[in-house]
């Protein structure tokens, strides 16, 4: 199942969650246990069809940490949250 297959129904959204840092932006590296926080950051994959939803498909956002569904969609980790669970849209 490619993610291009997976459409989020009503009021959810599929993200890709970006990889955590393993050094900081002061060249500071990170121990490995310091990046295991699930990551609250992702580009935005797939839309449901709620006229409520506010992100579009490529956008990154940032959604709460503990918001959301864990799947996998071609063996690559995804999480489904609803629009309600994110917070704000990157813009870069």
């Amino acid at each position: 199942m490619s993610t291009t297959n997976v459409k989020p129904l009503g009021e959810y959204i599929l993200i890709s969650p970006e990889k955590p840092e393993k050094k900081t932006s002061a060249g500071i590296y990170l121990p490995e246990n310091a990046s295991e926080e699930r990551p609250q950051q992702g580009k935005v994959i797939a839309v449901g069809d709620s006229e409520k939803i506010k992100v579009k498909k490529g956008q990154t956002v940032i959604y709460t940490r503990y918001g959301g569904a864990d799947v996998k969609v071609d063996g690559i980790d995804h999480v489904i949250v609803a629009t309600k669970d994110v917070l704000a849209i990157v813009e870069k």
